[in-house]
């Protein structure tokens, strides 16, 4: 596997966390969520509702977690790109609730976001948690590109983002056509995936949940790795180098298999950087972690929308 580091232009600098590392270090997934969930009630309440509209609960299907956020500029072209953003919670937590500082940050500089929630676990298992995001997908696609919420309609350059879990998430759909295909979209047809600290190559499995969440006979096709083949949209992998909770290994690996199958990727570990720091990173009212992060899927998506 290629060794992944940080670009020279990013300075290797320690800024302000929500969690100190000896604290991120113990997490393990309902404590993450719960501690990610704290961090993000003190950002949503600072972030500013100035450039953009947020239009709630928009359904996409039935259930109490068939329902996606629709975060929309205050400037909408026929081409301002869409980015849908799968949260994380170890398969088993989360809410779209928790990420407003996430939909203002990019929607407050011209990009369209929509925040689904899909069903956990212990409701469900491996894939339905894929088969949900793909249906939020082909629902957000089809409603924006058609023009809705006083947006015009046009191409809408798509393109799939999750941190955690939420990036293994979005990482299959980008990477193994069975899901999108099921919503007539293809995942060739995808502007870019943006992956936050996502577990993309993390068999063998060894904690028990884990072992639940993902039945034996279906593991292998739920990591996003093993269906890379050079045809994927293009990518930009983010990961902290003091991650404990989702090895760094995991953006390395998938890395290395994208420029082995000549697949466009960008691919940054950054210094100093914990899990949660790399989905705080994007708040704008109060300057946590990395700013280098928020900055580079800004300079990803502007580059590849088309």
């Amino acid at each position: 596997m290629s060794n992944v580091q940080p670009p020279a232009s990013i300075p290797a600098v320690r800024r302000k966390n929500c969690f100190r590392p000896a604290v991120v270090a113990s997490l393990v997934g309902p404590l993450a969520a719960f501690l990610l969930s704290g961090c993000a009630a003190m950002l949503n309440a600072a972030t500013s509702g100035n450039g953009y509209s947020v239009v709630d609960d928009i359904r996409y299907m039935p259930g109490d977690r068939g329902t996606y956020d629709l975060y929309i500029p205050a400037t909408v072209t026929p081409d301002t790109p869409l980015v849908v953003f799968v949260y994380g919670g170890s398969w088993d937590s989360g809410s779209k609730d928790l990420y407003l500082f996430v939909g203002q940050s990019l929607a407050s500089e011209g990009v369209i976001v929509a925040i689904p929630d899909y069903r956990h676990y212990p409701e469900v298992r491996f894939p339905d948690f894929i088969e949900d995001a793909a249906k939020a997908t082909g629902r957000i696609a089809r409603t924006v590109r058609g023009g809705a919420y006083a947006m015009p309609g046009g191409s809408h350059p798509l393109f799939l983002m999750g941190h955690s879990a939420g990036a293994e998430i979005a990482g299959l759909l980008a990477t193994d056509e069975t899901w999108l295909a099921k919503e007539s979209l293809s995942s060739q047809s995808l502007a870019g995936f943006i992956g936050l600290a996502g577990p993309y190559d993390f068999l063998p499995l060894t904690e028990e949940r884990y072992k639940l969440i993902f039945p034996q006979e279906q593991r292998a096709a739920s990591q996003p790795i093993n269906f890379v083949d050079g045809g994927e949209p293009p990518m930009l992998l983010i990961a902290g180098a003091d991650d404990t909770t989702v090895d760094p290994k995991n953006t390395r690996s998938l890395a290395a298999k994208m420029r082995a199958s000549g697949g466009s990727v960008t691919a940054t570990i950054y210094p100093d950087v914990d899990h949660l720091g790399a989905i705080t990173a994007f708040a704008t009212a109060i300057p946590l972690n990395d700013t280098a992060i928020r900055d580079a899927t800004l300079d990803f998506i502007r580059k590849n929308a088309r």
